[in-house]
């Protein structure tokens, strides 16, 4: 599943760039555990956060969905779209704490995906 597997390594890679981040913040302010109450520190534990809930399940849809034989363009318009919608995210939240287009566009662009990856498997099922 080479299209899959492009995605799943961006996405890792997209997790330890925040993770690192939440370990640098953690450093900075000297918090072991939790977030010490430093408004920071818990926005980046929440981006982080945020990523790793979402990014498991997306990446599951377009596993089956590879091997159920869909067409590359559509997998890598999907894969591209997830992760474009989780960069967008990233850079809303890491950037306000209350309400900005990124975030916003983000999480709908990752519902929306994922969504449609949910319609075309359920397709799959009713088709075979």
């Amino acid at each position: 599943m080479p299209i899959t597997s492009l995605f799943v390594a961006l996405a890792v890679l997209l997790v330890l760039v925040l993770a690192i981040r939440v370990a640098a913040r953690r450093n900075a302010a000297a918090i072991g555990l939790g977030d010490g109450g430093d408004a920071e520190l818990e926005r980046r534990i929440r981006v982080h956060g945020n990523a790793v809930e979402y990014l498991p399940l997306a990446l599951l849809e377009l596993a089956l969905l590879e091997r159920a034989g869909v067409s590359a363009p559509l997998l890598y318009a999907l894969g591209g779209s997830l992760m474009l919608a989780r960069v967008l995210h990233v850079i809303g939240l890491s950037r306000s704490r209350g309400r900005s287009a990124g975030r916003v566009l983000g999480m709908l662009g990752t519902w929306l995906v994922m969504l449609a990856m949910a319609l075309l498997l359920l397709w799959q099922v009713i088709r075979s």
